[in-house]
């Protein structure tokens, strides 16, 4: 039954993406940038429907009180492709920075080009950081949020912290506070497989990291907060959902933490 939810999921899911795109692609392209984010919101809202009509997956939300108004760093623990869409609708004007080739990808490329995204040429190296974080600052000083992963890359749940230190210089440059996000999608939408699993989850939103700190002050304050929030909900998570399949990483966090004493 899971293998047949999963592949109809699958399905529907990118039918919905494409179907959305070219609906609503006169309005989003006539109303105004600000205006234009009901349409992925609203796909994203689609999105967590579909996930728990067919699937039977839900999640809550925790601390939406520490979002401030403007002008931060959102920082969440990224699992799989759930987290790149699905807190979108509790964001007011969010922009990623992301690899250039995204914008030439037909009609999706457009869409990222009118919410006026950062992109990156990493073949640039140096010169492109230095467009990127002056394009990062523009965006910034007109109250938008920016999202980034701390770790780069999808991790799968309960696998060692490995946070790059880019977070620590666009910090340092753009000088706003950091919400630091600790969830666990990846549990129940794993990376790089097609299975979608039935359950609860979380997402805690924890109180933001005050701009100012040094760099490698504010690195190890991110890594021990959002940590520790992880692995409180990875604790949480398995016994409320005791017939998950856990990958090797989360076993093996939570024999680590079952040895810490904590269970």
């Amino acid at each position: 039954m899971i293998v047949l939810r999963s592949v109809l999921f699958n399905l529907v899911f990118y039918v919905n993406l494409i179907l959305q795109m070219i609906v609503f692609t006169p309005a989003y392209f006539l109303v105004s940038r600000k205006t234009a984010w009901f349409v992925p919101k609203n796909w994203a809202r689609s999105n967590h429907w579909l996930f728990e009509k067919m699937v039977g997956t839900t999640f809550e939300i925790e601390g939406l009180e520490n979002i401030p108004k403007s002008g931060y760093i959102f920082a969440p623990k990224h699992q799989s492709f759930w987290d790149v869409y699905a807190l979108l609708p509790w964001l007011n004007d969010p922009f990623f920075i992301l690899k250039r080739e995204l914008t030439w990808i037909p009609l999706f490329g457009w869409y990222i080009r009118k919410q006026r995204m950062v992109p990156v040429n990493r073949a640039a190296r140096g010169r492109a950081m230095t467009e990127v974080m002056d394009r990062a600052k523009q965006e910034m000083a007109s109250g938008r949020e920016l999202i980034i992963y701390p770790e780069g890359t999808r991790r799968p749940p309960g696998a060692p912290p490995h946070y790059k230190y880019g977070i620590a210089r666009l910090y340092r440059d753009l000088n706003v506070p950091v919400v630091p996000v600790a969830m666990h999608p990846g549990l129940f939408w794993p990376r790089r497989k097609f299975l979608r699993f039935p359950g609860h989850f979380k997402v805690r939103v924890l109180p933001p990291i005050e701009a100012g700190l040094d760099p490698d002050e504010f690195l190890a304050r991110l890594i021990e907060v959002t940590e520790t929030a992880s692995d409180e909900l990875l604790l949480e998570t398995v016994r409320d959902n005791p017939h998950l399949p856990l990958p090797p990483t989360a076993k093996q966090r939570l024999a680590e933490l079952k040895a810490m004493g904590r269970s």
